[in-house]
């Protein structure tokens, strides 16, 4: 699901500004959340941090239930669940999703597949999604006048395979309904069109941001070292 802030500009007045995720949080606390909300969710804004999130919490609870009754049904065990996690984020990182962005930029025809099938373009360099059960890809690529971040409203849905274990900040009410109501604050921008892309439970988005000026003679493993999951996210720039 997309929602969209401000109308394309011609002219960019200004350098791009965003501010880091890891920022985000601290911000929060001196924010003040009464103007209308430009979103078609609806959430709650207190100011509750991560560690104190009712969601979170409460999906913890369902979690362990889950898990709780498996064990006592034979299905599976504690180690069994361990193991298979282990294994699952031992290939997950934010190299992967640096792979593709990097790729997309040395290789035309591997972007536009990208663009068009993100779960096709990935299966090309050996990744997939369906870790757990099938999650569809959608890659949104940044251009001089939109930009693109990511978020997850409801709980902090995240392509894993590709960024590896979602960030505190990612996961926490601040950024949650803080990118959603005022991108421009948090992204610091404001001659920039900006989509907010929200992902959830069968669908995940990956942002393929500009490619830095001065780097046509960087290679695609040298192009990949730049790329960070902030990026990839959304929050900043490689």
């Amino acid at each position: 699901m997309r929602a969209r802030f401000g109308a394309t500009a011609p002219n960019r007045t200004k350098p791009f500004m965003p501010t880091s995720g890891s920022l985000i949080l601290s911000e929060h606390s001196r924010h003040d959340h009464d103007h209308p909300h430009g979103h078609d969710h609806e959430h709650e804004h207190g100011h509750t941090h991560a560690h104190d999130d009712p969601a979170r919490a409460q999906a913890t609870q369902r979690v362990n239930a889950l898990v709780a009754t498996l064990e006592r049904s034979g299905v599976t065990s504690d180690a069994e669940i361990t193991t298979t996690l282990e294994r699952f984020l031992a290939q997950a990182g934010p190299s992967n999703g640096a792979r593709l962005v990097a790729r997309a930029w040395t290789d035309p025809l591997f972007k536009d597949l990208l663009l068009a099938d993100g779960n096709a373009a990935i299966a090309e360099l050996g990744l997939n999604m369906t870790h757990w059960s099938p999650v569809k890809l959608v890659v949104v690529a940044n251009t001089p006048d939109i930009h693109n971040v990511i978020v997850c409203t409801l709980c902090s849905c995240y392509p894993l395979a590709l960024l590896g274990p979602a960030p505190t900040w990612y996961k926490s009410e601040a950024y949650r309904s803080r990118v959603v109501r005022e991108p421009r604050a948090v992204l610091r921008e404001f001659d920039i069109a900006i989509n907010v892309w929200d992902s959830t439970s069968d669908l995940r988005y990956l942002v393929v941001p500009m490619r830095p000026a001065g780097t046509d003679d960087l290679d695609e493993a040298q192009l990949a070292a730049r790329i960070t999951r902030d990026a990839l996210i959304g929050v900043s720039l490689p």
